[in-house]
């Protein structure tokens, strides 16, 4: 892969991006190699909790599940902010993935708290680079409160807001440009 690895950063859907899964998202990328990438999509809360779906996260998360993504809309992605040195596998400082199958007492202890995504955003061997190209995407560093934003359905504005320059105009676009 001649470019770096995305691991770490936010894909923030262009407005031209008119794919329904993907309209206005902000998608953590958790993995990013020459074979593909992975990530979760951050600002889609379902209105499923979290105590109904995974109970064993149940403790560590009391909210509710966000879906990650239009891939296997059945697995389970859990993030995960751990209070010290996070594990292997850090994607944004502390922010790390966690096994649905981990030992949940002891990681009680170890995280400050977790946000469960169904499902996931994949691509294949250079399709998100083409999609990249083609200007579908903006590209920003994540930071760690992006993953546990309260307001999810305004991380879109508030990460394009962040980025500055022009695309302070495209976070104040209205959701149907034909009503401006």
């Amino acid at each position: 892969m001649a470019e770096p690895s995305l691991k770490g950063k936010l894909l923030i859907a262009a407005p031209l991006l008119v794919d329904p899964n993907f309209h206005r998202t902000v998608v953590l990328v958790i993995e990013h190699s020459a074979e593909g990438a992975l990530g979760v999509v951050l600002n889609r809360p379902t209105e499923l909790p979290v105590a109904d779906a995974v109970p064993e996260l149940a403790e560590l998360d009391d909210g509710w599940v966000f879906a990650g993504g239009p891939v296997q809309p059945q697995a389970v992605i859990a993030l995960a902010e751990y209070a010290g040195s996070p594990p292997d596998g850090a994607v944004c400082g502390p922010i790390a993935p966690i096994g649905v199958e981990s030992d949940m007492d002891a990681l009680a202890d170890e995280v400050t708290r977790v946000r469960v995504y169904a499902g996931y955003s994949g691509w294949g061997e250079g399709q998100l680079e083409g999609e990249l190209e083609e200007d579908a995407w903006f590209v920003e560093p994540a930071l760690p409160g992006d993953v546990f934003c309260a307001d999810a359905e305004e991380l879109w504005s508030h990460v394009l807001e962040r980025k500055g320059g022009e695309y302070r105009l495209v976070a104040r676009m209205p959701e149907d440009p034909g009503l401006n």
